[in-house]
């Protein structure tokens, strides 16, 4: 099968409050493929993330995102969802009032719309969620709480992990989503984005941890630093951090 380029980034430079925080950035991710994003904290590797999802706080002074070839560099945040982004963040927020299945409900049927496809009736959506939750081991009772309200850190992952296997998204960017999480948590959150992935979506993955990688196998590991990718391997590199810590590697390829 012949890939398809889904998110293409050339020479992105962004700013926040005048200080450049990305610096001529470029990134090519095809479909069925998953790329890892590995730094010391404050590399930029989030800002990376929530600017290719729109975040309104960040600047981009120069260079422009693609998305399936169109060009999504001032395109709104919620536009972008629309279009297939998805970010699966690492301190999901709570949403105190709202059911989460309200919000799982809204959410899915806003994209549907905005694609012109069919949306679904509260039994159908019931239906359909259940499935999803099923499938990654996730109580379904947290689906008649509040959003994210006094869950814990693996239940507020699994969350998000729900939301991703329901919005069917074109790129996954899913920002530290194993932080926090006990080994079994892990293990369940990394076999749903495994067969998540499909040869017509992709994932950028943001993790410090090699033991996450373990199970995901991306493609391709780039590490960033100051804002920069400044390497770009296979899982090698991955083990070599953690032997030897990042220092090592910024020395070694910068």
């Amino acid at each position: 099968m012949t890939k398809k380029n889904i998110l293409e980034i050339n020479n992105l430079s962004v700013s926040v409050d005048k200080e450049n925080i990305i610096k001529n950035l470029n990134l090519r991710i095809n479909s069925g493929e998953i790329h890892a994003i590995m730094g010391k904290n404050g590399s930029g590797k989030s800002t990376l993330a929530k600017v290719i999802a729109g975040h309104p706080n960040y600047k981009i002074n120069n260079g422009s995102i693609y998305l399936t070839e169109e060009n999504i560099t001032n395109k709104e945040a919620d536009k972008r969802a629309h279009k297939g982004i998805f970010l699966g963040f690492q301190y999901p927020v709570e949403i105190p009032g709202v059911s989460n299945l309200d919000f799982l409900r809204l959410s899915y049927n806003s994209i549907k719309k905005a694609n012109k496809q069919k949306e679904l009736d509260p039994l159908s959506f019931y239906e359909l969620v259940h499935k999803k939750a099923f499938a990654i081991n996730m109580k379904t009772d947290f689906l008649n709480r509040n959003v994210n309200e006094g869950f814990s850190g693996g239940e507020k992952k699994k969350n998000e992990i729900l939301q991703m296997s329901l919005l069917d998204s074109k790129i996954f960017l899913l920002d530290e989503i194993d932080s926090g999480l006990d080994i079994d948590a892990l293990k369940d959150i990394s076999l749903t984005i495994n067969q998540l992935k499909t040869d017509n979506n992709c994932l950028l993955i943001i993790t410090h941890y090699q033991k996450f990688l373990d199970y995901i196998k991306p493609d391709y590991i780039h590490i960033m630093d100051k804002g920069e990718i400044i390497y770009t391997g296979n899982s090698e590199i991955a083990k070599k951090i953690d032997s030897y810590g990042y220092d090592s590697i910024i020395k070694e390829y910068k």
